[in-house]
């Protein structure tokens, strides 16, 4: 197992203009907070693949890969639910060369990995995290569960009350 990695010192590759190298790190990604809910990410030590290639002239061209599941309620029912999350992210420093070639991760030749690979993942998520492809959600009247209530679950519909007023004529 590969050393627990926050920050990463580029410098101290001494890599020359071109070369470039891949490390094996591992790197805790703090969980997620969506709305109210928390959501984790497995396992808590993530293996990360990190490419750093040295740019001619002064800079960093990066790339970090890795999977993790993310784990926490559905989005729909509420339930426990994960998902299977790959990342594959690519950021390029390069001093003076403008906003566009700055990467908010790496300051003074140190990358700050672990914030990169949180950022990471939570671009690469799933819009919705589901415990299931066709999650029915909650009963919006009741709240039950539509996925253990079935289709024979329903309400009879309320009135609307901008018809309440005819419902007091009297006809005939």
């Amino acid at each position: 197992m590969a050393a627990l990695t926050h920050d990463f010192d580029l410098a101290g590759l001494r890599l020359s203009a071109g070369e470039g190298r891949r490390l094996e790190l591992d790197v805790a990604v703090e969980p997620l907070v969506l709305g109210t809910e928390r959501y984790e990410v497995a396992p808590p030590r993530v293996p990360v693949e990190l490419s750093i290639s040295r740019m001619t002239g002064s800079g960093y061209a990066l790339r970090l890969r890795f999977a993790a599941e993310v784990r926490g309620p559905c989005m729909r029912c509420l339930g426990e639910a994960s998902r299977s999350v790959a990342v594959d992210a690519r950021e390029v420093d390069r001093p003076g060369g403008g906003e566009e070639l700055a990467s908010p991760y790496v300051s003074d030749e140190t990358l700050d990995l672990a914030a990169w690979a949180r950022d990471a993942f939570a671009l690469a998520m799933p819009v919705k995290v589901l415990c299931r492809a066709d999650c029915a959600g909650l009963c919006p009247v009741c709240a039950a569960d539509l996925n253990e209530a079935g289709p024979e679950h329903y309400h009879e519909a309320a009135p609307d009350p901008r018809w309440a007023k005819l419902r007091e004529l009297e006809l005939e």
